[in-house]
């Protein structure tokens, strides 16, 4: 949390794609349907990042865990200037009216024994992207899987 952030040009699919690795080398017997959008790149921290990816995918795999044709992807999308990177599922999803416990450390939306977690993945996620000098934000529906949404500014040059 003190340390200096490395600043430098980072390839978030690739960041990614290494997530994706360790989840599929983790339960080689599943199988899911992955979309990792190419060229996806920011300015960040890199090491930052990945545990950002990493904490967002592994999540998208947790709440899939009881679906069926499992799909997540890694997508941006270019708004009003800004990027908006998007992890999104097909997963349990959760209810909307809960989703400002999101981001709180310990907080979690579903119970210890249908999805496994220390509550505390999340909470990291948004002091990293707030880090950044970016924002998250979340959207889902019960049963219909969860999209969450960030944003990494571009740094001015100056």
């Amino acid at each position: 949390n003190r340390q200096t952030l490395q600043q430098d040009t980072v390839n978030l699919s690739q960041l990614a794609s290494v997530s994706r690795q360790q989840l599929e080398e983790a339960d080689p017997a599943r199988t899911i349907r992955w979309h990792i959008e190419d060229n996806l790149t920011s300015h960040g921290d890199p090491g930052l990042l990945q545990i950002v990816l990493d904490n967002l995918l592994g999540n998208a795999s947790k709440y899939t865990s009881k679906t069926t044709d499992a799909h997540i992807e890694f997508t941006a999308q270019t708004k009003d200037g800004e990027t908006i990177y998007c992890v999104r599922d097909n997963g349990t999803g959760f209810d909307m009216s809960r989703a400002s416990k999101l981001f709180i450390p310990f907080q979690r939306l579903h119970k210890e024994t249908e999805f496994p977690g220390s509550g505390i993945g999340l909470a990291t996620v948004h002091r990293i992207i707030n880090r950044h000098g970016g924002r998250i934000w979340a959207e889902a529906e019960i049963g219909k899987g969860a999209s969450f949404y960030f944003t990494l500014p571009v740094p001015k040059n100056g």
